[in-house]
């Protein structure tokens, strides 16, 4: 019903595509097709349609629950990987005191200096590999 409607929605915007291996029988399955994805605002809770409201709520935790996963297999499969993949990996966080507009210009410059490196090494290059990177900037009560 709704799900169906918004995933075919969702495949409209060029943010998932149906994957027929996966699914049996009248399962239907997708999967995201995106290289990554920004959500800049929050604007979506304002969205007149409740039900948009909801499926975004829904992606948008689907997503944090995809960024833990992967995290969680890195940190599961680490020692498979070349010395100089595990010393290259990074786990940080950062506590720092900002206001909306300073959150907003912190998530801007970390953008940008992601995306320089997205077309620098060929995809065929040996000993190159997909690197993901999670940025979530959040503001949490006072501590």
């Amino acid at each position: 019903g709704a799900t169906s409607y918004h995933l075919r929605q969702l495949a409209e915007a060029g943010l998932v595509e149906d994957a027929p291996e996966l699914g049996k029988g009248r399962e239907r399955w997708w999967r995201a097709v995106h290289e990554g994805a920004i959500f800049e605002s929050a604007d979506f809770l304002t969205h007149t349609d409740p039900e948009v409201r909801g499926a975004i709520g829904v992606v948008l935790h689907e997503v944090a629950t995809t960024h833990a996963q992967e995290l969680n297999t890195w940190l599961g499969t680490m020692s498979e990987w070349p010395q100089e993949w595990r010393q290259s990996s990074d786990m940080s966080d950062f506590k720092v005191r900002l206001t909306p507009e300073l959150a907003r210009e912190l998530s801007a410059k970390l953008h940008a200096v992601v995306e320089s490196y997205r077309d620098v090494v060929p995809e065929d290059t040996e000993g190159s590999a997909v690197v993901r990177t999670h940025l979530h900037t959040f503001p949490r009560p006072s501590e």
